[in-house]
């Protein structure tokens, strides 16, 4: 018997899922969440504190006080208040002092103004094509698509009258063997990764000796398909480190200062921790005890007697964020942000007392995965994520809309509640839990408006009542998808981003030909046929495919029905415009099954202009602008 109250930590002893049965959640999940998140379930009056940390606020919001204050504005200015907010304060990020004997008090309450609704996306309707950055190769790549390779890619869709390029997460991976492959797993969502870095295109390379025979061996595995992400990182890794050794006495160049500058300690940390996963190998939580936390003793030594390697790893990071400014100036750039972080990397490492480590964010049963989905990824304990005044998230905004003109959130239903996951527990185990969705909302507003960039928030899944509601108020595009839609394209949402498939589903060709079937059968999955075989009905009568057509053909048709959408801005997945018949990603399968995130395009950057899938699905897209 639990004495603690679970809905006072925002647990949910009960859910509809996907298929409208009631599940009642295991009372022994209740007790290992409510531990997870710093409480006792047998003392009754066990309830997380209610942090004076942060108050988030709309601007124009008429906010009473409950004393006279000082406000110490972003800006460097001023305002005293009493009675109740000023409705005129400028959005931002503001410090509010109480005054407590006529001085203000030393430690303030971080005071977030928001504007509440996202930045407008550009005029529509558009369209444009959703890219795996690494699966977009050209005769130039290091056997995986780079920045180089993505700007290219902007220039050309662009060309055909694209807007968008929407791009998987670029996120940094742990510098370890294997290599992590997916995008939805990064280290961190703060910084890039090295992969994507364009060799070539540093300064310098061709004075650089030892530079151009890595540039030849890493052309050469251009030749195999399924991308090897060990071998390109150790060539990669040895040519930026030939780079770095001839810049010695020119490392301090007004870029790379103004970067380091901008970024400040958490560039350091990050750095830092790149060096150390070098030095001992793996994730955090394997190291010796005195180095897990990013603060301590050792750790600050490890810093000073490595400035060189920190320094190098901030560099590279530096080289990244200029190649994706140039890929950002070619197109405006969709930026893909993942819903958490690998409980062994680097922005783990940097907040773990803000996380229920040893929990899982997951998913209940649905239409996608029957028996519910674990992604191995830490959630943040929602008081401890107040105390913190939403810092890391602010952060992670940030990152995720630089260079970008706007900002696809994944699984954005974790802004509003998250399914949690005990150790050991099946992902059917889990439990809801409610987040401070409105808060968390006007920090992503907030940023959104800095950035003059739009969100998506992709909605699939168990959706609560409410959700679409409020992405619509605050000005979010929601996202619709062909393969789980009922209704004509032509009724759908306005204020949307719609496709035809996702990462995680068949591709058009696959579905139509039977190739991802027979796929799920050899890794012993069961494809749902009854759903394949009304998609394939939809494509045939609404878009007039016949039932010999090809692969290719079904594809283009299914992208002139996708074209009837209202829907302010339409993308076609590259793979399905080009007919590939492998998805990139079996969710539910490792590594060992299938090359998972891990499959190049089978035709290089080079030669898509002239391919007949991608010309037909831009006349097809086209004729809706």
């Amino acid at each position: 018997m639990i004495a603690a109250d679970p809905t006072a930590w925002g647990i949910a002893t009960g859910y509809h899922d996907a298929f409208g049965a009631w599940t009642d959640v295991p009372e022994q999940t209740v007790r290992t969440l409510i531990t997870a998140m710093g409480g006792d379930p047998d003392d009754p009056a066990s309830a997380p504190p209610d942090p004076w940390d942060v108050w988030v606020v709309r601007r124009g919001e008429q906010a009473p006080l409950m004393g006279p204050v000082s406000i110490h504005l972003e800006n460097g200015g001023e305002r005293r208040a009493e009675g109740g907010l000023p409705t005129d304060l400028p959005l931002g990020y503001h410090n509010l002092h109480p005054i407590e004997d006529g001085r203000p008090r030393e430690h303030p309450t971080r005071l977030i103004v928001s504007p509440g609704v996202a930045a407008a996306p550009p005029a529509g309707p558009a369209w444009g094509l959703a890219v795996q950055a690494y699966a977009a190769r050209s005769r130039a790549s290091w056997g995986i698509g780079d920045l180089a390779d993505l700007r290219e890619l902007g220039a050309l869709a662009q060309g055909l009258g694209a807007r968008t390029l929407l791009v998987n997460p670029l996120d940094a991976a742990t510098p370890a063997s294997p290599r992590q492959a997916s995008p939805y797993y990064p280290s961190s969502r703060r910084f890039r990764d090295l992969l994507y870095v364009a060799v070539e295109d540093v300064p310098g390379v061709a004075t650089t000796p030892g530079v151009a025979e890595l540039a030849a061996r890493g052309h050469r595995l251009n030749v195999d398909r399924t991308i090897d992400r060990d071998r390109v990182a150790e060539l990669k890794l040895r040519a930026l480190e030939l780079l770095w050794a001839a810049r010695r006495g020119r490392r301090d160049e007004p870029g790379f200062a103004r970067f380091r500058r901008d970024q400040g300690l958490a560039l350091t940390t990050f750095a830092t921790f790149c060096a150390l996963a070098e030095e001992l190998g793996g994730g955090w939580r394997s190291w010796p005890p005195e180095y897990r936390a990013p603060t301590s003793r050792a750790v600050d030594r490890f810093t000073r007697e490595h400035p060189d390697r920190v320094r190098f790893h901030a560099w590279v990071q530096w080289l990244l964020d200029e190649q994706l400014r140039r890929a950002g100036d070619a197109i405006d750039l969709l930026r893909d942000l993942p819903v958490g972080f690998d409980p062994d990397g680097a922005d783990a490492w940097t907040w773990r007392d803000l996380l229920a480590l040893d929990v899982s964010i997951g998913a209940p049963p649905d239409q996608l995965g029957p028996e519910g989905q674990s992604w191995h990824l830490p959630p943040f304990v929602p008081w401890r994520l107040r105390t913190a005044a939403y810092a890391p998230i602010i952060e992670t905004l940030r990152s995720a809309f630089r260079h970008a003109a706007g900002l696809r959130i994944d699984h954005v239903l974790g802004l509003f509640r998250q399914f949690w996951v005990p150790p050991d527990a099946p992902p059917s185990g889990g439990a809801y839990v409610t987040m401070p969705t409105r808060e968390l909302l006007d920090v992503v507003a907030l940023e959104s408006h800095r950035a003059g960039a739009y969100v998506v928030g992709e909605d699939l899944g168990t959706v609560p009542d409410g959700v679409r509601e409020e992405l619509r108020a605050r000005g979010m595009l929601r996202y619709q998808v062909l393969l789980f839609e009922d209704d004509d394209p032509g009724t759908w949402e306005e204020l949307a981003l719609a496709s035809a498939t996702t990462h995680d589903l068949p591709t058009l060709a696959g579905l139509w030909t039977g190739a991802d079937a027979t796929e799920l059968r050899a890794l012993g999955k069961s494809p749902d046929e009854g759903w394949e075989q009304k998609v394939r009905a939809r494509i045939h009568t609404g878009a007039h495919a016949t039932a010999s057509a090809t692969g290719q053909e079904a594809a283009t048709a299914g992208h002139r029905l996708l074209s009837r959408a209202r829907a302010h801005l339409v993308v076609a997945q590259l793979d399905d415009a080009l007919g590939v018949e492998q998805r990139p990603n079996v969710p539910g399968t490792t590594d060992d099954e299938r090359a998972n995130w891990s499959l190049a395009l089978p035709v290089a950057l080079e030669d898509l202009a002239a391919h007949p899938g991608l010309r037909a699905t831009a006349e097809a897209f086209e004729a809706r602008t």
